[in-house]
């Protein structure tokens, strides 16, 4: 099999602030995986150092690892060959989501399809508010229910959270779903502090970081938490991610594990570009249903989005393999 990359750059129509810091742009790494017969299928590779501590040269170091391994495989062997040669997950992701778009452009069916016996048409999606003002906050949350969300995730650990907490709520009113992300940004006792005086919350994704951490605010707190960077934790639910898990087939194994534990599971993005989102669609698709999954995220950037949302739902892709 051949493999091409192309390193790609999309720039987000507003500076997104995250308890990691600041973006303004995100880049990738394309990947297109040519079979023997000239059938292929794209993949992406998507780290986020600030996140995940991999960089993009990193990334590519790997993927020129499986570039060779390769070589000598076929679509049954691909997907083994690249992981003994360079386990990374986030290069291994963009391999395994080419070879599922590949096999579904040979079967002429979705991804989805290929996973599921039934999979859902269409994901339920958040809306991701990260202003720090409060009062932009709280617009911004207006306008997603407005557009037709139900779940709003509300970026924390930045400014005043419990002030930026509490005008949301008043802004979107009792009956949608308000969901919190610290990115382990906040200690016991900031959590405790704020989540004490929050009102009803649907969940807070990672408010704190490590095991121990969160079993001390759980002992303290009447809130239903989510693990996110700190995946395998215990918790009430597990936001899983394509680029860590290594890919469809891989996140798919991960869901299996924490449902198994008793965890709710749903999808969510590192800000991938169109193919990941398209990727992380399927899989959700194939595990429907979930609550609200974090996939929203092309909507964040300058080009239009090849996947919109729609009453607060993006619709799967229907041709062959990824569809898009």
């Amino acid at each position: 099999m051949e493999l091409s990359l192309e390193r790609v750059v999309r720039r987000f129509a507003a500076a997104q602030s995250t308890a990691h810091g600041i973006l303004e742009a995100r880049e990738s790494i394309e990947v297109t995986l040519v079979d023997f017969d000239g059938a292929f299928g794209r993949g992406e590779a998507a780290p986020l150092a600030s996140f995940d501590g991999v960089s993009t040269e990193r990334a590519l170091a790997a993927l020129e690892a499986h570039r060779t391994a390769l070589g000598a495989a076929d679509a049954t062997t691909a997907r083994a060959a690249c992981a003994a040669a360079d386990p990374l997950p986030q290069a291994l992701a963009a391999i395994d989501v080419a070879l599922w778009d590949l096999a579904g452009r040979r079967a002429g069916t979705p991804i989805a399809a290929l996973l599921a016996a039934n999979p859902a048409d269409s994901v339920e999606v958040n809306a991701s508010v990260a202003d720090v003002a409060v009062t932009d906050a709280a617009s911004a949350a207006r306008a997603a229910v407005g557009a037709g969300y139900r779940t709003i995730k509300l970026k924390v650990g930045t400014g005043d959270d419990l002030a930026r907490i509490l005008a949301v709520r008043a802004a979107i009113g009792p009956a949608v779903a308000l969901r919190l992300d610290a990115n382990g940004a906040w200690s016991v006792a900031q959590a405790e502090r704020v989540l004490n005086g929050a009102g009803p919350l649907e969940l807070v994704e990672e408010p704190v970081h490590g095991a121990g951490a969160l079993a001390a605010l759980r002992a303290r707190v009447a809130a239903r938490f989510a693990v996110d960077e700190s995946e395998g934790e215990p918790a009430d639910a597990v936001a899983l991610k394509l680029s860590r898990s290594g890919g469809i087939t891989g996140l798919l194994a991960d869901a299996a594990r924490a449902r198994a534990a008793g965890m709710e599971v749903y999808v969510t993005s590192t800000y991938e570009g169109p193919i990941g989102v398209a990727a992380a669609l399927h899989a959700a698709a194939a595990l429907a249903p979930l609550p609200a999954c974090g996939l929203a995220t092309l909507e964040l950037f300058e080009a239009p989005s090849p996947l919109p949302v729609r009453e607060g739902r993006i619709a799967v892709p229907r041709g062959p393999g990824l569809g898009i």
